[in-house]
């Protein structure tokens, strides 16, 4: 596990907490995704508790908090991914696995969005930033320090933190309110990623961050 790299203390207005994907088709236990995907189930709803504190955490002291789902339910056709046409990666697998186009694009409590929090539209990739209106949102209030959390590290976390990077932005990854299919997935990440885009920090010790 990537060992913890954080500040003596973050500038609340120029942080945002990104909360990836907390969505039916990861979070419910018959969720398309869970289902079919996640292998390691445990270590799945253990980084789902862990993101719940810090949800609470942020919320109580009033940091920026950022809701980043996938909502392909005005688009049941798959036209962003050239109308399920496309044969590689995600753009030809989300069409073909029918997900995101319904009751599974829907957030789940307590990671419903509540009003003032920053609900992310228009992303078009596996990072959060593609295309989306997230980038203009953090340019816009100067927020130049985020933390990642969500499904899965090995793919959608992955993706925005090396975004994320490239556009010069400090991106820490909770480890263990994140989670991959596997804790072999999750290892490797931590353990040969993490440290070239970012670095890790824990759950409790983002909350000790939060509450001061």
């Amino acid at each position: 596990m990537n060992k913890t790299l954080m500040s003596s203390s973050f500038e609340k207005s120029h942080c945002a907490l990104v909360f990836i994907e907390f969505q039916a088709e990861w979070l419910n236990e018959d969720g398309v995704l869970f289902k079919r995907l996640v292998q390691d189930k445990d270590t799945f709803r253990s980084a789902i508790a862990q993101a719940e504190l810090v949800l609470a955490s942020a919320r109580k002291n009033g940091w920026i908090i950022a809701h980043a789902g996938l909502d392909l339910r005005d688009d049941p056709t798959y036209s962003l991914f050239g109308n399920g046409q496309n044969v590689l990666g995600l753009r030809a697998a989300i069409p073909r696995a029918g997900t995101w186009t319904g009751s599974g694009a829907e957030f789940v409590p307590p990671f419903v969005p509540m009003p003032g929090e920053f609900i992310v539209h228009g992303r078009s990739g596996a990072s959060v930033l593609k295309n989306s209106t997230l980038d203009a949102f953090l340019r816009n209030n100067r927020i130049d320090t985020l933390f990642l959390m969500g499904f899965a590290t090995h793919v959608c976390v992955e993706s925005t933190l090396r975004e994320a990077h490239d556009i010069g932005l400090n991106t820490y990854v909770v480890s263990d309110a994140c989670a991959a299919f596997t804790r072999a997935q999750d290892e490797h990440f931590h353990q040969h990623i993490l440290h070239h885009f970012g670095a890790g920090i824990d759950a409790a010790s983002l909350v000790q961050q939060l509450e001061k």
